[in-house]
């Protein structure tokens, strides 16, 4: 049959008892296949681990620009390692990182879980966060409304009082 039709017969499923076959052209059935392979494959997340390194006497400028970097790749749907270095003499002061531990950790958990309690390894504290979708979610819908609280969709510009010239002395 498939010869006649000038077509090709193709095994669909050769463990089967019967073997399943169809008729079809191959090089299209091949094509379709590598299609469906493909977007198997991009439907797969794939989680990385991303960490940024703190040091204890961070400035909070900088904390804040590194935690809103944190949140960004736990909305992402990414692990967060948080790392606090210590370096030399700040072994000894090991209160003020885990001060600075739990303050990055009360702005993270807004958008994820703790995976693995902080950790003293040597000369580094270490979290591990993963993201939580329910908090996302929150998250995002918070974002929306303060994006919308700040710009009111009909502000009208109100011209500006003219105001005297300073006399010239």
């Amino acid at each position: 049959m498939a010869r006649s039709k000038d077509l090709d017969l193709i095994e669909v499923s050769p463990n089967a008892k019967p073997p399943v076959c169809k008729i079809g052209d191959f090089g299209k059935y091949n094509y379709e296949k590598q299609k469906k392979e493909k977007e198997q494959k991009k439907s797969k997340t794939s989680t990385q681990l991303k960490e940024i390194r703190f040091h204890p006497n961070t400035d909070t400028h900088d904390m804040d620009f590194k935690c809103r970097h944190l949140v960004e790749f736990l909305v992402q749907g990414h692990k967060v390692k948080a790392t606090i270095i210590f370096i030399g003499r700040m072994m000894v002061h090991q209160d003020i990182g885990r001060k600075l531990m739990d303050e990055i950790l009360e702005r993270l958990t807004v958008v994820g879980k703790i995976e693995q309690p902080p950790k003293m390894e040597g000369r580094y504290l270490t979290v591990m966060l993963i993201p939580d979708k329910k908090k996302i979610e929150d998250y995002k819908k918070n974002q929306e409304k303060g994006k919308q609280a700040d710009n009111p969709v009909e502000t009208k510009a109100q011209p500006k009082a003219e105001t005297e010239a300073p006399a010239d002395k």
